[in-house]
């Protein structure tokens, strides 16, 4: 009688930028004995230096982290030589289906222990096939479905012009022309648009980043301005300003951001 295969150990890595989804998938795994947790990272440069590393039969990658996300992680890897791929990730299920086409998995959050074991099965599958030219293939058609949605790309610099925020279970696109201010909020940072005020995990220097300088202004270490909202400013204390806004809030102007704020809206 023939001797079923014994597969080798797997070699997983884990990339989230939330510490409580990278421990969901960890504890997850200890029930696995045929899977060995060789790293964690937290984003998508440490992810991209721990492939290198590690070498690892297996990536847990989150989609949206903060700078490079997970997109960009195979983009810097390579996709012909990128290990097999679970995604992790909040969109609504609809968003998911070029996952499903592209990668070994994918887990939706939150997920429970059925849906995972589902995708550990499906790595397994995965992993005893040769599978390298067929899981280049598919990670290049994936990024050819991501590049297709995302607006064209000047040879001037395209900036942000929404950023997705999460409206209970799902996750909606808020347009960065209806955003009047923005400040830090530990580990996350506020928006404030008219009267609603939403959160997003990332830093304020990450996100001004990726905004629009003409429009988008740091005006303290804590705040950044739509200056198309300033109608006022005023001298205070110190070499300090105040900006009063078209809606009749006044920010702080810290001095050491004043001189870019005045060259902006002059």
């Amino acid at each position: 009688m023939a001797v079923p295969e014994k597969m080798p150990t797997i070699r997983a890595l884990i990339v989230d930028d939330e510490p409580l989804a990278r421990d969901c998938v960890r504890l997850a795994l200890r029930r696995e004995t045929d899977v060995e947790v060789v790293a964690e990272c937290g984003d998508g440069p440490a992810a991209v230096a721990a492939i290198r590393q590690w070498s690892p039969d297996l990536v847990f990658l989150d989609v949206q982290m903060p700078g490079l996300d997970g997109f960009g992680v195979v983009e810097a890897i390579g996709p012909e030589r990128m290990p097999a791929v679970v995604f992790v990730t909040a969109y609504d299920a609809h968003a998911v289906e070029a996952f499903r086409l592209h990668a070994a998995d994918y887990l939706l959050k939150p997920f429970d222990d059925t849906r995972f074991a589902e995708a550990l099965a499906h790595v397994r599958r995965h992993l005893r096939q040769v599978r390298d030219s067929v899981l280049a293939r598919q990670l290049v058609g994936l990024l050819d479905d991501v590049r297709s949605t995302r607006a064209p790309v000047s040879p001037a610099r395209a900036y942000a012009t929404r950023v997705l925020v999460r409206q209970g279970e799902r996750l909606e696109f808020l347009p960065m022309d209806t955003v009047d201010w923005i400040e830090t909020a530990g580990n996350y940072v506020r928006l404030h648009a008219g009267g609603r005020v939403e959160s997003v995990r990332t830093t304020l220097a990450a996100l001004v980043d990726q905004l629009d300088p003409a429009v988008f202004v740091r005006i303290h270490r804590t705040t950044v301005v739509n200056v198309t909202r300033v109608r006022s400013l005023h001298p205070w204390y110190g070499g300090d300003y105040t900006a009063t806004l078209t809606d009749g809030r006044e920010l702080r102007v810290s001095r050491h951001y004043r001189d870019v704020l005045l060259r902006t809206v002059s």
